[in-house]
């Protein structure tokens, strides 16, 4: 799962809640997933918008929002 990446605001607490689902709930440790911040880049902001967290694998929406263990796992056949 080398290409998971997570779109993420800081000071957002679902972003927060996200990040600690994928670890606590499926095992995934935080330095497997890359944590990009939307506001770093405009392009990134203009494009995520309102919309963080967002969680890709290899360019591939998984899940946005909430956290949802069960789609997360179909999406990635755990």
């Amino acid at each position: 799962m080398t290409g998971l990446v997570l779109f993420v605001r800081e000071g957002c607490h679902l972003c927060d809640e996200f990040a600690l689902g994928l670890a606590l709930d499926l095992g995934i440790a935080f330095e497997d997933v890359t944590m990009v911040d939307v506001d770093s880049r405009a392009d990134l902001a203009a494009r995520y918008g309102l919309r963080v967290p967002v969680l890709e694998n290899d360019g591939k929406l998984l899940c946005e929002g909430r956290y949802d263990s069960s789609e997360v796992r179909r999406r990635l056949r755990l």
